[in-house]
């Protein structure tokens, strides 16, 4: 059995909560020179990547910034952004998720089929996968609703005691605000900024997006469900669509799309990760992927090969 790194509720986090930096400073321009040099000349290379190589370029996940990922219910969110944990780990940064609806031993068993690239790996490839998470990815193991400034808490605690660099809330709608409740919501996303801000952590939150006429048609920023402020105050914000249509066509022959062709739709991607805002970027990339059912995979192309995460070839 896979052993868990877990952040347990036996930690004071309400004392981390207090301690948590949200200073203002003033300071002279010219102390901000060098960052601004710096950004100047790394801005397409400053911070980590998305798995795949042609989004390099693209879009980063920078130090205390904010990554708000939403998209329509059923269609991803947390599977996808799991993908993305691995491929940030495999980059040598340390993680931790906060998932308020899924157990850590369910969420980890869906990324361990992602890193091996099969549905079901060999005792030997699970060994390997333990070792590689084990300095790699914490849990926070807290399932139903947990406070705001608890949740602040825990962050806190796992930036000092753990050096965790990207913290995982899934998802918003289980930190204990009411949907309609929209200044508490404002209130919360200005306390993750901060956190995120004063800290350097990148902290990835997760949130639905509102129901629309049909799940065929893909969401945008504005379809966030929740106070306006929510997509304002983020950094980045990123959609997952996943192509219904698609797999209508796929599953009945006898399917005829409304536009376009057969033939078109079942060469079209299977999942569309749109970025819809990135602040610090100079891009907002729609970027084009294709799932591979057996392994819980996300590729660039159809044809592409698995990642393999471990660098050690799989069993």
């Amino acid at each position: 059995m896979i052993k868990l790194n877990v952040v347990k509720d036996e930690v004071d986090f309400e004392a981390y909560a207090r301690r948590a930096l949200k200073g203002q400073y003033v300071r002279p321009a010219s102390s901000f020179m060098d960052s601004a040099r710096s950004f100047m000349t790394h801005a397409h290379t400053e911070g980590m990547t998305l798995p795949w190589i042609k989004t390099h370029d693209q879009f980063r996940f920078r130090k205390g910034e904010v990554t708000l990922w939403h998209g329509i219910n059923g269609h991803g969110k947390s599977l996808l952004q799991g993908f993305v944990n691995l491929s940030l780990m495999q980059q040598g940064e340390k993680v931790c998720v906060a998932s308020f609806e899924m157990k850590p031993a369910r969420t980890l068993q869906r990324m361990m089929r992602q890193a091996c690239g099969v549905a079901n790996p060999t005792d030997a490839y699970m060994d390997r996968f333990e070792n590689w998470i084990s300095s790699r990815l914490w849990f926070y193991d807290k399932q139903g609703t947990v406070r705001g400034n608890t949740l602040i808490g825990v962050m806190a605690y796992c930036h000092e005691e753990l050096g965790i660099q990207h913290f995982v809330i899934d998802s918003m709608m289980k930190c204990g605000i009411a949907p309609d409740d929209y200044a508490r919501q404002k209130s919360f996303i200005d306390e993750l900024t901060s956190m995120a801000r004063d800290t350097g952590m990148h902290v990835h939150l997760v949130v639905h997006s509102r129901k629309g006429e049909s799940e065929m048609e893909r969401p945008g920023k504005m379809d966030v469900k929740g106070a306006s402020e929510i997509t304002d105050q983020v950094d980045n914000v990123l959609n997952i669509w996943r192509n219904k249509v698609k797999e209508q066509a796929v599953n009945n022959p006898s399917f005829k799309p409304k536009r376009g062709t057969r033939e078109e739709l079942l060469d079209a991607p299977d999942v569309l990760l749109d970025c819809d805002k990135q602040r610090n970027g100079e891009h907002e990339p729609k970027i084009a992927l294709w799932f591979d059912r057996e392994s819980f995979q996300y590729k660039a192309r159809e044809h592409d090969r698995l990642i393999d995460f471990l660098g050690e070839g799989n069993e």
